[in-house]
């Protein structure tokens, strides 16, 4: 399958006003998922309407960090490559909430943020060492394309259920986007995809709410009241919560989301490097991004935000658009941060209508569930060897995590001694992620089945 056309290289700076425009569509692409996180989180907690704000203003602001660092060539993988909330993490933070959730939600986050903190530093250690190197040998085609399809298609219950709230404007997002990126012959709808389709969307339905055709308490309604309530300025960013506290129970569960991000984002720097018309990223390169990411998970711990990773969703953008430029990325990056400090920008944001992001996402957990298959092209996948593995892993990664969701009491019973559950703790929260339980069965079956260097993809590339 040819690639498609790298408009906008990785080394390239387009015109300020397309690096502006496109770094503010990688914005438009994270935010949804990157607020959706503290929006779960926040609410478990028991946090207000201020803290939640405080909240999702201090995840912008970790996240834009967090970009900066990764796409900085010597500090990180250098690609074009977004940082955003992980919901690798969710499982172990949910897990945390419930054992501390008495102690209220700066206390709640304090742990968090302690976990943060020590599990970063030891991915990063495990990043730029090298270790990741001897790891990467059993991180094969055949283990990271089951990983890359459960991380897209495991999402479709949230693109769906967000767009359910409204099809018609879900739709129309979709349509556009199909429009702009394949239909259209122009340079600039292309660049602009995802961006116009939902400025488009978004404005529609804002006259159509205007108009009352959309009251209040419909799910397409816009209310910019919310808007003009939000303060301008935030100022608190280190440690805004208070200072981190440490606990076994914290760093066990966050463990189980530190191998899932590990697993995720070295298939997410080959699917990247794919996407930019890149040749696939070397040991160094791998090595920089995982010390990266733990940097910047340790770094969220003291930013009072949340675990960070690559964003697939982002990767699937530069497949849209042909915009591969790390200058697009770091545009967004400060964006971000802009976005972290101005409290009425964030607020207006947040007034996108979820079937809006619903359409969005629809089009793009599609396109990162079909880059885990391009990445499977690599390996033959005319051997029933692989065959085997790939769809042994994948059924797992869809059905196993729902089973251990209900079963939660097997891994962490009261009865069982504080040790027993930290460690029960550990595996429920793994074995509870779809991208972990992929990347598990199919790393154990790929090892132990015989197979030649060709036959699992190694040193085999996309052409």
């Amino acid at each position: 399958m040819a690639r498609k056309q790298v408009i906008y290289g990785v080394d390239d700076k387009p015109p300020f006003p397309v690096m502006v425009l496109a770094g503010a569509q990688h914005v438009l692409t994270l935010f949804g998922a990157t607020t959706l996180v503290p929006l779960i989180f926040g609410p478990a907690m028991g946090m207000d309407a201020m803290q939640i704000a405080s909240f999702i203003s201090c995840v912008y602001f970790g996240m834009g960090i967090a970009t900066l660092i990764q796409t900085h060539p010597k500090l990180g993988s250098g690609l074009p490559i977004v940082q955003g909330s992980s919901f690798s993490f969710i499982p172990s933070v949910m897990t945390i909430i419930g054992a501390y959730k008495a102690m209220g939600p700066d206390v709640i986050m304090q742990y968090i943020g302690g976990g943060l903190i020590a599990g970063g530093i030891i991915l990063s250690f495990i990043g730029y060492s090298g270790i990741i190197g001897y790891i990467r040998k059993v991180i094969t085609p055949v283990v990271i394309g089951p990983v890359i399809m459960a991380i897209g298609f495991s999402l479709a219950p949230t693109a769906i259920g967000n767009a359910a709230n409204y099809w018609p404007a879900s739709l129309l997002v979709v349509f556009l986007i199909f429009f702009f990126s394949l239909v259209s012959r122009n340079k600039y709808a292309n660049i602009f995809a995802i961006l116009s389709s939902i400025v488009i969307t978004y404005l529609l339905c804002f006259g159509l709410s205007s108009a009352g055709i959309f009251p209040a308490g419909h799910p397409a309604h816009i209310d910019l009241a919310r808007v003009a309530d939000a303060p301008w300025l935030r100022y608190k960013v280190f440690m805004p919560w208070g200072a981190p506290k440490f606990s076994l129970l914290a760093f066990g569960a966050l463990l189980a989301g530190f191998f899932a991000v590990m697993i995720e984002s070295v298939g997410d720097y080959h699917s990247c490097s794919y996407a930019a018309g890149l040749d696939d990223p070397d040991e160094k390169t791998i090595s920089r991004g995982i010390g990266a990411e733990g940097l910047n998970c340790a770094l969220s711990g003291l930013f009072g935000s949340v675990g960070t990773t690559s964003y697939t969703e982002n990767i699937g953008l530069i497949g849209l658009t042909g915009v591969a430029s790390r200058w697009v990325v770091r545009t967004g990056a400060v964006l971000l941060i802009i976005m972290s400090f101005i409290g009425k920008l964030g607020a207006l944001i947040a007034t996108m209508p979820s079937p809006i992001i619903g359409g969005a996402y629809i089009a793009l957990f599609g396109t990162i569930g079909a880059l885990g298959v391009q990445v499977l092209m690599r390996a033959d996948m005319g051997s029933q060897r692989n065959i085997l593995i790939v769809g042994f892993a994948f059924l797992m990664a869809m059905g196993l995590p729902g089973w251990i969701e209900q079963n939660q009491a097997l891994f962490m019973n009261p009865e069982y001694s504080p040790v027993l559950q930290t460690l029960g703790g550990m595996v429920w929260a793994i074995l509870k992620t779809p991208m972990a339980v992929a990347g598990i069965c199919a790393a154990f079956c790929d090892s132990l089945v015989p197979g030649t260097d060709e036959e699992r993809g190694i040193g085999t590339r996309m052409k």
